[in-house]
């Protein structure tokens, strides 16, 4: 049955969403929409550990059959794998599915199933600012272009790309871009880098496996001994061994060349929203660095990436509302 709230005269009929990644498996239904405070109600949610289900289509079964509730006939997957028309591959679960024929088992009249990071990008314009970390302050155009991105267990990026007819999100894979140097010790980074791994792409350094590999060619520059470290504990070492320390800095420097150049590639004048699963929890790290810098200096464009505004998104259940407003938004019900 639609709902309304006292705010919105819009109808909504309640949308089952979902965050599929590796190690979770996060159900919910999105009850409502309120067009004053631009915000999702978000109800019902449910987190099982991935590992205890043998497939997809159990998970869903679960929550479904255990919701207290009416099943909405309208869904949203956020997954954290690869999507090849209606084929979806969560590699690390060893889970694939097909997503018509979720729609049919399950009685959904529409079904969509996204990306994890295409749903950060449909996210972006309901984001709780307040709730969340200016790392560089701008002035954000209306309307335009907006980036997100960051890393996790490998690195993601997305574009709202917005114009006067409307808007679409971009899913891209700049996580497999090669990855550039800028600073002369970037430049010996890389090589070190180059002698063991053929293509250093930006997800080589920028993501949990890649602090552990930049820790290692950081020591190698150094010309010190590296330990059999991974992220985890090149974190926890920081405070008493420097080259761990210069890791993590350096991540958080060399993470403002390759989000800048991202915000050029997406024209995200609408600003940036960096995200993933390492740097809400270098918040302090990341705010003392030379990110803002590194993400500025673009040469003649440095007055084009100075006015954009960076933010770090810490505030829960993104790819819940993403998913809710990629479905929301088919409707043509939002201003």
């Amino acid at each position: 049955m639609s709902q309304t709230t006292s705010h919105s005269s819009v109808p909504f009929e309640p949308i089952v969403v979902a965050d599929i990644g590796g190690t979770n498996a996060r159900f919910a239904i999105v009850s409502d929409f309120d067009t004053q405070t631009n915000r999702f109600s978000i109800t019902h949610q449910v987190t099982f550990p991935s590992a205890e289900f043998q497939s997809f289509e159990a998970a869903i079964q679960k929550y479904l059959t255990e919701l207290p509730i009416p099943q909405p006939r309208r869904a949203c997957l956020a997954v954290a794998g690869p999507i090849k028309s209606q084929q979806v591959h969560l590699t690390n679960l060893g889970w694939h599915f097909n997503s018509e024929d979720i729609q049919s088992q399950f009685d959904f009249y529409e079904l969509a199933v996204i990306n994890d990071f295409a749903a950060f990008a449909y996210a972006s314009p309901y984001l709780a600012l307040e709730k969340n970390l200016v790392i560089k302050q701008g002035q954000p155009e209306l309307g335009a272009n907006i980036g997100v991105m960051g890393p996790g267990t490998g690195f993601g990026a997305a574009c709202l790309a917005r114009d006067i007819n409307g808007s679409a999100v971009m899913s891209c894979e700049a996580g497999h871009i090669s990855l550039a140097p800028v600073t002369a010790l970037d430049k010996e980074l890389l090589t070190v880098l180059r002698a063991s791994i053929q293509h250093v792409s930006v997800e080589t350094v920028f993501s949990g496996p890649g602090i552990a590999r930049l820790y290692k060619a950081m020591a190698q520059v150094r010309g010190e001994q590296a330990k059999d470290l991974n992220a985890a504990q090149v974190s926890a070492l920081a405070k008493e061994c420097k080259v761990c320390d210069a890791t993590l800095t350096h991540f958080c420097d060399w993470m403002g060349s390759v989000a800048g150049d991202l915000a050029l590639t997406f024209g995200a004048l609408g600003g940036v929203y960096i995200g993933g699963g390492i740097l809400p929890r270098m918040q302090t790290r990341l705010q003392a660095s030379s990110f803002v810098e590194r993400f500025t200096e673009k040469g003649m464009m440095s007055q084009y990436t100075s006015q954009i505004p960076v933010t770090l998104v810490v505030q829960d259940n993104i790819p819940l509302i993403g998913a809710a407003a990629c479905i929301h938004e088919r409707r043509g019900s939002l201003r």
